[in-house]
């Protein structure tokens, strides 16, 4: 019963939160946002929506392991999974991707991040440290969109991009785009609080850690939204729009979901994730140096090494 109740949980969430970002992405285009502020902000935000919902109820339930493992195994995930799977199918050349200045922003904010855990449990005000930083991030967005305006050219994801990937339409009437954003506001937290006391559940028959579950099951499921888009970018050899969508989407994980989960701790944090999990995280982020400053293809080859290392880790936590 309690596997049913995290896959239903999980469907609800992914379609739930596609419903928001189909919502939030047409409007946005609609209103003339630059495609630029949309990829960054709105679908980075949408697709991370799950994430950020399984948090909060995890901390209002007092379950802070489901939470946190949820974050840095999605952020994990991200990269060995997200973006292996597609280089498994679909090599992707990344000599053409600007994508450096936000790759140092995620780096930056993981290494911020992990010094605030080891000074856990995380409290209001390092909540308020995440916040500061996603503002500063945000800013710095509006900032290129308006060098980009000035046709300063740093950014090669177009309105159409989006439409396609998020299969947003400009043109949708406002009604509909009501619709889509009501649907995803009311599914999210109705999916995550059958998410969680599955997982919950789980847990606690199984005899397996909160953290354990938060970092496998929940993890890899909040992730499904990331997958779907970068396969499709891989597809369509949109590698920037791939590799925007991860970085995009992690910054986000560790910035906003963590920095508004911290107002409902605190958040203890279990001694594995400092000597392990958070490690591992910024491992499988710094691999991705290779692609961003030396235009590495991301080949077949590394699609396998990226599965393998996910593997490993995923059977080495469960052992």
């Amino acid at each position: 019963m309690d596997i049913l109740l995290v896959f239903a949980g999980l469907i609800v969430l992914l379609v739930a939160g596609d419903s928001l970002v189909k919502g939030a992405v047409s409007l946005s285009l609609r209103l003339g946002i630059p495609a630029l502020i949309v990829s960054f902000t709105i679908v980075g935000f949408g697709t991370s929506a799950p994430e950020l919902l399984i948090a909060v109820q995890s901390a209002l339930e007092g379950a802070p392991g489901i939470a946190l493992g949820n974050v840095v195994g999605s952020n994990t995930a991200n990269v060995l999974l997200v973006l292996g799977i597609p280089a498994l199918m679909m090599t992707m050349d990344t000599s053409r991707c600007d994508t450096r200045r936000s790759y140092i922003q995620m780096i930056a904010a993981s290494v911020v991040f992990i010094a605030l855990c080891y000074l856990g449990p995380l409290h209001i005000w390092q909540g308020i440290v995440l916040l500061v930083l996603l503002v500063a991030m945000l800013g710095d967005a509006f900032v290129a969109a308006r060098r980009a305006r000035r046709g300063v050219n740093i950014d090669s994801v177009t309105s159409e991009d989006l439409s396609e990937l998020e299969d947003a339409d400009p043109n949708m009437p406002v009604w509909k785009v009501s619709a889509y954003m009501i649907a995803g506001l009311i599914g999210l937290p109705f999916g995550a609080d059958i998410l969680i006391e599955g997982a919950l559940g789980i847990a606690d028959k199984h005899g397996i850690s909160e953290e354990i579950v938060g970092l496998t099951l929940v993890a890899i499921g909040t992730s499904l939204p990331e997958l779907a888009t970068t396969v499709v970018a891989a597809f369509r050899r949109q590698a920037d729009v791939a590799l925007g969508n991860v970085i995009g989407s992690n910054m986000f994980n560790l910035l906003a979901i963590m920095g508004i989960a911290s107002f409902f701790g605190p958040l203890e944090i279990a001694p594995r994730f400092l000597y392990s999990d958070l490690w591992i995280m910024l491992a499988s982020s710094a691999v991705l140096a290779l692609f961003v400053f030396f235009g590495l293809k991301l080949s077949r080859l590394w699609g396998f090494l990226f599965l393998t290392a996910y593997v490993v880790y995923i059977v080495s936590m469960l052992h």
